[in-house]
């Protein structure tokens, strides 16, 4: 499919009416990494910036998938979704990119959209990988940022907007609706992927052992979802600002945790966890494991731009699955 993305012209009402008519759009560029919505920075003539967020089909490369109906992560995408989990940071005290404008009627563009603050395009990934040094101020400001939203707790697990609606269902535990996330990316992948299908009921039961080790337990905190250095940026003052939030939700704070020890490594020390749960521990990054071959392998047969890349973290996947057994 040939997909469509912004052009400087489809911007002159939004500018002039939300950041000065004596403001003229300089340049506009379309910033890579994001998969599900578009991301834009628009720099003005007077030389100041802001980022604007789109949430257009052409921005978006996943296609649809089978779904574990009540998993809290699933299509964590949508200005909705955005604007709840803003003010919830914010209320607790995060740092994120200041949000100047919400526009959900479709005023200027045939999509949803955000204007927010441009806190600039260092990312903490970026940083810890160039002076691990200087990463240590903004590692510490995410350490306590982290500690803050997994003391902050909801009375049950879900997405933001539906725990406050109170449209969770709550039928089940946390950990079952884990594994079966987990078995349900395993059956997919395993079409795919031929050592998969050959160990698949070798997975599958390793992944019912996790989960059988696991102690009931209903205490769900404010989490990200999906936190790699990636997500955060480094702002000019050594803050760290938390993006891509539209997936933060009250869950287990062991979800969280097995995506920080895996992508921040040696530095997760840094960020202070606090006391987790082994067994949930365990059984939540084995999930994550199969969530990434699932997801990769899946966007990798769409026109995304970076697709061996995915491929490529999809077979680094399959090897660490395959290891337990």
């Amino acid at each position: 499919m040939k997909r469509v993305f912004l052009a400087a012209d489809d911007l002159r009402d939004l500018v002039a009416e939300q950041l000065g008519a004596n403001r003229q759009l300089a340049t506009l560029d379309r910033l890579t990494g994001g998969s599900k919505k578009g991301v834009y920075r628009l720099r003005l003539d007077d030389s100041t910036t802001a980022i604007l967020y789109t949430w257009a089909a052409d921005e978006n490369y996943w296609p649809p998938s089978p779904t574990v109906p009540d998993d809290p992560f699933t299509d964590a995408s949508g200005a909705e979704l955005f604007a709840a989990s803003h003010a919830a940071l914010t209320a607790t005290g995060v740092r994120v990119p200041r949000l100047l404008m919400l526009d959900r009627d479709r005023r200027y563009i045939d999509a949803d959209i955000a204007l927010v603050e441009d806190v600039g395009g260092l990312t903490l990934e970026a940083l810890m990988e160039r002076d691990p040094a200087a990463a240590a101020a903004p590692l510490s400001s995410l350490g306590d940022a982290l500690q803050r939203m997994h003391t902050t707790f909801g009375p049950h697990y879900g997405k933001l907007a539906a725990v406050e609606e109170g449209t969770t269902s709550q039928a089940r535990r946390a950990e079952d609706i884990i594994m079966d996330r987990a078995l349900s990316h395993l059956d997919a992948a395993a079409v795919r992927v031929t050592r998969l299908a050959d160990a698949a009921e070798r997975i599958a039961a390793h992944v019912r052992h996790l989960r059988d080790a696991v102690q009931p337990r209903e205490q769900y905190a404010l989490v990200h979802g999906e936190l790699g250095p990636d997500h955060v940026l480094v702002t000019p003052a050594g803050e760290a600002a938390m993006i891509d939030i539209e997936g933060l939700a009250y869950f287990d704070v062991e979800w969280e945790h097995a995506w920080l020890h895996m992508r921040f490594g040696d530095a997760y020390p840094a960020l202070r966890p606090v006391s987790l749960d082994p067994h949930r521990l365990e059984l939540y990054r084995y999930a994550q494991v199969l969530s990434l071959i699932e997801g990769p392998l899946r966007i990798a047969d769409t026109d995304f731009p970076n697709r061996q890349w995915m491929l490529d973290l999809a077979e680094w996947n399959i090897a660490k699955a395959l290891a337990p057994l």
